[in-house]
């Protein structure tokens, strides 16, 4: 009997065959594997998956990345980490998801998150960006902050309050809005790598229609926590190979830097590769156990370990360089939108100090696993209860 792996491998095999990876454009191979339902396996059938575990996504990959495919993720992140699987959940209508996610999947449409405003990063539910009936649209006013490719995407996942006399978190609906739309002006942040790859987005008298809505008008926040958890579990995921990862350029820059060997410098490299190496495994037990579903509360886990174990190895990197650390290749703006993005290691060092802060601060990871997966009482929050529009903001 053909079992479900042998399908997934098969359908891989026949995209690879009819569409080389190495000869065709990105898109169009990227929508061969949409066409065969290999985007996401776990998605329904002709919304780029074929209903199967979650698991079997790994059998696909393999073959298609093997063969010289891209990995899709890096090319648009919140549109496969974060907004497919937030559509495929709850947009309202199946022509609206097929409409939205082919052109994701061959990232012809670049996706950006509209959630952190500069008076709620970490308490999210306290944003006040307002979005107002009229007739069978929305009017949305408000600033949003730290949006990541904002600068280059074509549709945003958006949070807005519709009902400020209702508690904070209840008060909440969530919509894709058009980056494109009038009343939508994207503005850069310079980070100090030199980059600027997420930015500010001020939205004034902007239109959205309400098919764009996702979820029920006030239940903002039970959507955002399917684009959350997501975003953790894609954030907090390794590569498939041994070795791979992060952990690679630090092994890499030890290869290249013999002069530079210590005793104790080999032990601290040793240590980081076994860390990785868990991180990794474990990542390959849970995408093996995966479901249909989508992840829960336990893809914390891997988001905050795997922040802190980059920026414990991009440190290594810099005590082995020693003075040579300091050195950098150069602090122009740069949208961070070249083939080498990441660039140097000293880049990728500066880079690595956000890792504890987006998507979700590490302290937020440590509450989330405490009180949504050990049990442990939560913490006491004054505002509970309260209208939002009472709610005192500094």
């Amino acid at each position: 009997m053909t079992t479900d792996a042998d399908r997934v491998a098969e359908l891989a095999r026949r995209v690879v065959a009819e569409h080389d990876p190495n000869s065709v454009p990105i898109p169009e191979f990227l929508g061969a594997c949409y066409d065969a339902g290999l985007s996401w396996v776990h998605f329904p059938e002709g919304l780029g998956g074929l209903a199967l575990p979650r698991g079997l996504q790994a059998v696909a990959d393999r073959i298609l990345q093997g063969a010289g495919g891209p990995v899709p993720l890096g090319l648009n992140p919140m549109g496969y980490g974060m907004a497919a699987p937030t559509i495929r959940e709850h947009a309202q209508t199946d022509e609206l998801k097929r409409f939205w996610l082919r052109p994701l999947a061959t990232t012809e449409d670049i996706w950006c998150q509209l959630f952190s405003e500069p008076g709620a990063g970490s308490d999210l539910a306290g944003l006040a960006t307002s979005a107002v009936p009229d007739g069978d649209d929305w009017i949305v006013n408000g600033q949003k902050v730290w949006t990541s490719l904002a600068h280059r995407a074509r549709w945003g996942l958006l949070l807005a309050r519709t009902d400020p006399d209702a508690p904070k978190h209840k008060g909440l609906t969530y919509f894709v809005l058009d980056m494109h739309a009038d009343g939508v002006e994207t503005r850069p942040l310079r980070q100090m790598t030199g980059q600027a790859e997420f930015n500010e987005v001020y939205i004034t008298d902007a239109r959205i229609p309400d098919a764009h809505r996702l979820g029920a008008v006030g239940d903002g926040w039970r959507v955002a926590m399917t684009t959350l958890m997501n975003e953790r579990s894609a954030l907090g995921g390794s590569g498939n190979r041994r070795g791979s990862g992060t952990i690679a350029d630090a092994v890499a820059l030890w290869a290249s830097r013999p002069d530079l060997h210590t005793p104790v410098m080999r032990d601290r490299l040793t240590r980081l590769w076994l860390r990785a190496e868990a991180q990794r495994l474990t990542a390959e037990r849970s995408r093996a156990t995966a479901t249909v579903g989508g992840p829960g509360p336990e893809a914390s886990i891997g988001k905050l370990v795997g922040a802190e174990l980059n920026q414990e190895i991009y440190q290594f990197c810099m005590d082995l360089l020693g003075p040579e650390g300091v050195l950098y290749h150069s602090y122009d703006m740069d949208g961070g939108s070249g083939d080498d993005w990441r660039g140097p290691i000293q880049q990728r060092y500066l880079r690595s100090r956000a890792n504890t802060i987006e998507g979700g601060t590490s302290e937020v990871m440590r509450n989330i696993l405490g009180e949504r997966v050990l049990g442990l009482p939560g913490d006491l929050r004054a505002d509970a209860g309260m209208p939002w529009k009472e709610i005192p903001r500094g």
